[in-house]
């Protein structure tokens, strides 16, 4: 089973389990397919994580942690970024443009993991790119919502290129339109004849070095060079008897599992349309948000151990400061010491959680000429403020808002799952657990279900579903209810759960975009 965002990238993965591939090689075809035909969210210029249960020859299974991210280069520093007039990192131009990861998350899971030839993954995204594909009805509306943003906004010689890529009629496709981009099939050719070498140390590596110096940028060779993804150990929480996983920092996973914690100490959660218990998550996500804004770095700058943030006691402190009134977030005191997402599984019982991102939308604007590659822009990620944990050096990774989430209980895996979307994703990441465990939602309803986000101080954005009785109880207790028509703002998820006696698997896909299920 394929579980993604776009219809064509999901049969491009389940082409390859038809092929004898596994849930990796699958993964790795549906995510290099997704930079073609839904380039409004990732591309290969973004950053990647994995999560992977593999079984062995004996049949036990182990999860596996794959951080992608890039670092900050080398010659990007706090001063530089201030020296240009910025009192915060900027969101578009070279700037933001950090060390992107997602050919290196392809290349060391087909490494380790891959079934099926590199270069036969990557044949379906080569032949969409090359052929051309019709435009989706979501990816077209957020294609065109980009352009009217970036129409006034680029103006850099750095950021030309991306209206010559993405809109080469001078306009954004239309629902149904096709598009093709014969450079990015000339990319994920090289990509695909050298695992991804050519990207780091090779032709491309070349291109993107020339056209960073020729326009004032900070990337290098000798940055891409550097760069390898790093296998991790997943970091986890037990709720409700079922064991939650993220990847750890610089990840923003922590969050979810932190509002697990605090949630996890409520047994009387009566159902989703319950005000007190509406109003109890509201709060916890804001208490974990705030925690994550404060304490999540790259792991070695972070002065606040992770065992700390996720202990029952911190949980319980964070927790008792929840009442019948909306809060005012601020951070505690623990002891010191635009994204796609897909899930595939394939017969014998393995699994991947997959995300890759370029970041808000398309990234930073900057578009390498004749490549396709638009490079993404999670340096926006870091503060510059000097005494933050997560502040600005070269060389260190920022704080990334991508996630891939995964369960098992027991010892067994029950599955992956995710939610795209910025920072909406550990609160998506919370409901959609609390839909399955609390709740007893199936996978597919624990995604159609009416969700809502935690949007700064007591704002919370709430979708038309909900009912509006539930809206006016959670104003009356002091919430700033803002009640949201339009969908896309509220994340795009994926599961897919296997049952551990039968082994049958249970999907549920994105109501809220172009989402499509492909079984084998």
């Amino acid at each position: 089973m394929v579980a993604a965002s776009q219809p064509l990238a999901a049969q491009a993965g389940r082409d390859m389990l038809a092929r004898g591939g596994n849930a990796v090689d699958a993964a790795i075809a549906t995510a290099a397919a997704l930079t073609v035909v839904e380039p409004t969210c990732n591309g290969i210029g973004g950053d990647a994580f994995a999560l992977v249960w593999m079984r062995d020859d004996s049949g036990h299974g182990q999860l596996h942690g794959l951080n992608a991210s890039g670092v900050a280069p080398a010659s990007l520093t706090r001063e530089a970024v201030l020296g240009e007039g910025h009192e915060k990192m900027p969101l578009y131009g070279w700037t933001p443009v950090t060390v992107p990861g997602a050919p290196s998350a392809w290349a060391a899971l087909s490494e380790r993991f891959g079934r099926l030839d590199f270069s036969e993954l990557l044949a379906p995204a080569i032949r969409l790119a090359r052929e051309g594909f019709p435009v989706s009805p979501v990816i077209s509306e957020l294609w065109q919502r980009a352009e009217a943003r970036f129409r006034p906004a680029f103006t850099q010689a750095s950021t030309q290129a991306w209206f010559d890529t993405f809109t080469p009629h001078g306009r954004a496709p239309q629902p149904g339109e096709l598009f093709r981009s014969e450079a990015h099939a000339r990319t994920l050719e090289s990509l695909a004849q050298t695992r991804c070498e050519s990207f780091y140390r090779g032709e491309l590596a070349e291109k993107i070095d020339a056209f960073s110096r020729e326009t004032g940028g900070y990337l290098r060779a000798g940055d891409l060079a550097a760069h390898r993804a790093e296998w991790v150990e997943p970091i986890s929480t037990n709720y409700r008897g079922v064991d939650v996983w993220e990847i750890p920092p610089n990840g923003q996973g922590l969050v979810a599992l932190m509002g697990l914690n605090i949630m996890s100490g409520y047994d009387d959660l009566h159902g989703r349309d319950d005000a007190s218990v509406l109003h109890r998550q509201c709060e916890a996500m804001k208490l974990a948000y705030t925690d994550g804004h404060r304490f999540i770095a790259h792991a070695e700058y972070m002065r606040t151990p992770v065992a700390a943030l996720l202990s029952q006691e911190y949980a319980a402190t964070r927790r008792n400061l929840i009442g019948e009134q909306a809060l005012d977030p601020f951070p505690g005191e623990p002891e010191a010491g635009g994204t796609v997402y897909l899930a595939t599984a394939d017969g014998e019982g393995n699994m991947v959680s997959f995300i890759q991102s370029n970041f808000h939308g398309f990234g930073s604007g900057v578009v390498v000429p004749e490549t396709g590659i638009a490079l993404h822009n999670r340096g926006h990620g870091f503060t510059l403020d000097p005494d933050h944990d997560n502040t600005l050096v070269p060389g260190k990774r920022p704080f990334h808002t991508i996630i891939p989430g995964f369960l098992t209980r027991q010892g067994e895996a029950l599955g992956p799952f995710g939610v795209m979307g910025g920072f909406m994703q550990p609160q998506g990441h919370m409901q959609v657990v609390m839909n399955l465990l609390d709740f007893h939602l199936n996978p597919q309803a624990a995604l159609d279900a009416p969700r809502w986000q935690w949007m700064g101080g007591r704002r919370i954005g709430i979708e038309h579903g909900y009912p509006a009785h539930l809206v006016r109880e959670m104003a009356a207790r002091g919430h700033d209810m803002e009640l949201a028509f339009d969908p896309t703002g509220f994340g795009r998820g994926q599961i897919i759960i296997r049952d551990p006696r039968t082994g049958v698997l249970c999907g549920g896909t994105e109501p809220r975009t172009d989402s499509a299920i492909a079984v084998l």
